[in-house]
């Protein structure tokens, strides 16, 4: 079903209509959703028409923000409009428009560049970055706690009924509790449910860029933060930030490291152009906007928005900005605001100072920190030495007898060259690279590669042309034969390539993954049903012969609890809450991403 006429529709409005159909209506909501979006149409005034034979026709009218936000802009010509089953399923096959929290997923978000106030003044100090005043953390009002126990509830529901069953009166139930969220002040929370909605969706679509594991990862995120919220203990930050505040940053002196492409399942694309400070911090500038891959590509080299600077994302990338009066967000995002001024200045090599240290420092040991502070996503840069294709990745060894790393594309989208780009220096054995990317934390031993360059002093190596700076931007720029050594070009390896020891994918915790991505396609009943007969026995004797006892205490837990459905003498449910399914759900997946992380951190050393 494609929904590309149809425009994005408010998550309150749907709810509305959906909670206004009778209960006969509702049984025949996913059916009537399935044909819609084919039959729309637009009109001469703007508006999106959709027919329903002869007798009736629902219009949508968006409002300036291209979105439908108020019920009153989309009407059904039916006797019984606005509580019919027609209005309700054109919403329904809508796209759900993005709430106050969905900023900053993905770093695709909206966001506000207004800053904070005026530029703070040269007495600040070069590269300074404003001390925060020391507040205590204000707790969670009762509104917020109440709206977070009703997210929960709802989360549950739609997690106990699945895939398979978790239709459009699911999916409403859930966007009408994120959207008491919404107005309780817990931002964070709508954007985890509105990501669990549009995964829903996606799923029951059969979409094929929709995996179930994100979904899942989806769900976990959502029940743990609701739990959290709901328990009432924890602080006002938790509730998130709906528009991303900045802080005053003084002047700074900042220089280009590379360009990233930014293309979101949320229909936003643009570029984020990552830089680092004289002081080493790390900062970013990004252009994300509604659009798609054209947007991505023309985005790459569009003017740089920042303080009246005339570079654009490609200039500044491998250039730098002396910025006066600067406003920076607690994620290094630079803001636009009023008195922000910005003059270009000389870029820096990678292997001058500040962008050297991002490569001095030893990969296990950066590592170990971004594992233990869990502070990623960052930029990780080493040195290393091409060793050949290995399925889908570029198996590569870090220069001085470091460990064995895994190269995989930052983006899979096939009209961006990230994949071409490896593929090509996967051909070439033996080739020396210096690497810039971002871990991937749920991989063993792999890395997302941003840009590359050559590897000083050493003679295979890329010899890029002199615009490029000595770095490619593998999202924008093209790798060719010419920028390769010809002494390494067709050479074969010796043995087989291998991408070396995996613990994370031969520790038998798929099989808990398994069971959690079970339940969340069909539903409470198929965990049940898998906690049943030899299986079950086969999957926690697994476990527990791999040290892994808690994971399978804790399967056990679940697959009982799912089959756990007492009845009273006429076969009624005398327990219908899905609270206690979800709990245990949501304890065996917070153990297995830890146990995951744990395993990934070993894989690196």
């Amino acid at each position: 079903m494609s929904t590309e006429l149809l425009p994005p529709v408010a998550p309150v409005v749907l709810a509305d209509a959906v909670e206004g159909l009778s209960a006969r209506l509702r049984k025949k909501l996913d059916a009537a959703i399935a044909g819609c979006a084919d039959q729309a149409s637009a009109t001469p005034d703007g508006a999106v028409e959709v027919r329903f034979g002869e007798d009736a026709a629902v219009t949508l009218r968006p409002g300036p923000s291209g979105a439908v936000t108020s019920a009153e802009q989309a009407v059904c010509s039916c006797l019984l409009a606005p509580r019919c089953l027609h209005r309700a399923a054109v919403l329904g096959a809508a796209p759900i428009a993005d709430g106050e929290g969905d900023a900053g997923e993905g770093g695709a978000g909206r966001c506000d560049d207004s800053g904070t106030g005026e530029a703070a003044g040269s007495d600040a100090g070069p590269d300074a970055r404003a001390e925060p005043e020391e507040r205590a953390p204000a707790a969670l009002t009762e509104a917020q706690v109440r709206a977070a126990a009703a997210l929960w509830e709802a989360a549950a529901e739609a997690l106990s009924a699945g895939v398979t069953a978790g239709g459009a009166v699911v999916q409403a139930e859930l966007l009408c509790a994120a959207h008491t969220a919404r107005l309780a002040g817990l931002p964070r929370a709508e954007a985890a449910a509105l990501r669990v909605v549009r995964g829903l969706r996606a799923a029951r679509e059969r979409s094929g860029g929709q995996r179930l594991g994100d979904l899942t990862e989806a769900f976990r995120e959502l029940l743990a933060g609701a739990a959290l919220l709901a328990s009432g203990s924890a602080d006002a930050e938790a509730a998130g930030s709906a528009r991303r505040v900045y802080e005053q940053g003084g002047s700074l002196r900042v220089y280009g490291l590379c360009r990233e492409p930014v293309l979101s399942a949320t229909g936003y694309g643009g570029v984020t152009t990552h830089l680092v400070g004289s002081d080493g911090a790390g900062y970013t500038v990004s252009d994300v906007r509604p659009g798609g891959l054209a947007r991505v590509k023309g985005a790459g080299s569009a003017s740089v928005a920042l303080g009246g600077a005339v570079l654009d994302h490609a200039g500044l990338a491998r250039g730098g900005l002396r910025i006066v009066g600067a406003t920076v967000s607690a994620d290094g995002r630079l803001g636009a605001g009023r008195g922000v001024g910005a003059t270009p200045l000389r870029g820096v090599d990678w292997s001058e100072e500040p962008a050297a240290a991002l490569f001095a420092r030893p990969v296990r040991e950066a590592m170990a920190a971004v594992l233990a502070e869990g502070t990623g996503p960052v930029l990780l840069g080493c040195d290393v030495e091409v060793v050949g294709a290995a399925g889908d990745c570029v198996v590569v060894r870090v220069v001085g007898e470091g460990p064995l790393l895994r190269l995989r594309p930052a983006h899979p989208h096939p009209e961006l060259p990230h994949a071409a780009n490896l593929r090509r220096m996967a051909e070439h054995p033996g080739l020396a690279l210096r690497v810039l990317g971002r871990p991937d934390l749920d991989r063993a031993a792999t890395l997302r590669p941003l840009a590359v360059g050559p590897v000083p002093g050493a003679s295979a190596t890329l010899r890029l042309p002199d615009d490029w700076k000595g770095r490619a931007d593998l999202g924008y720029d093209r790798l060719q034969g010419e920028h390769l050594p010809r002494a390494t070009a067709g050479a074969a390896a010796r043995e087989a390539v291998t991408a070396g020891p995996d613990p994370l994918a031969d520790a038998p915790l798929w099989r808990v993954r398994r069971l959690l991505e079970t339940g969340v396609a069909g539903g409470r009943r198929a965990v049940a049903e898998a906690g049943r007969g030899t299986d079950a026995a086969a999957l926690s004797a697994r476990l527990t012969r791999a040290g892994l006892g808690g994971a399978a205490h804790l399967a056990r837990a679940l697959t009982t609890e799912a089959a756990r459905r007492p009845r009273d003498p006429f076969g009624r449910l005398t327990d219908p809450s899905a609270d206690a399914y979800a709990r245990a759900w949501l304890a065996s997946a917070v153990h297995l991403a830890a146990a995951e992380r744990s395993l990934v951190a070993a894989s690196w050393s």
